[in-house]
């Protein structure tokens, strides 16, 4: 069943973070989704856990900019993160590399 709200990833992403991908991992990855159901939310990975919260965080790792319609794509896997990325659908700054094992960090 796909998911329609932005708010409703955010509120489920915990159950879906896979410890074993996040080993070593200390980071903080914003997510700034723009549009209709949009808002701010970052996830601290830090210790084989995942916390999240609603805002902006201070220094994030990594920081992904996308409309509400290409997050819930990509989410839902209609659209393709790294197809998004190079026709400008999805905005990365920081460290690129961890933006890639996203995918990996949660079964979406």
């Amino acid at each position: 069943m796909a998911v329609t709200s932005v708010k409703e990833v955010f509120d489920n992403v915990a159950q879906r973070f896979n410890p074993n991908a996040a080993k070593g991992m200390d980071a903080v990855c914003q997510f700034n989704i723009t549009g209709e159901g949009g808002g701010n939310w970052y996830l601290v990975v830090k210790g084989g856990t995942c916390e999240v919260h609603e805002g902006s965080a201070p220094s994030p790792s990594v920081t992904l900019t996308m409309g509400s319609e290409t997050w819930l794509g990509m989410v839902n896997k209609q659209v393709n993160g790294m197809q998004a990325f190079m026709t400008g659908k999805l905005k990365v700054s920081g460290d690129i590399m961890l933006a890639q094992r996203i995918p990996d960090l949660f079964a979406m």
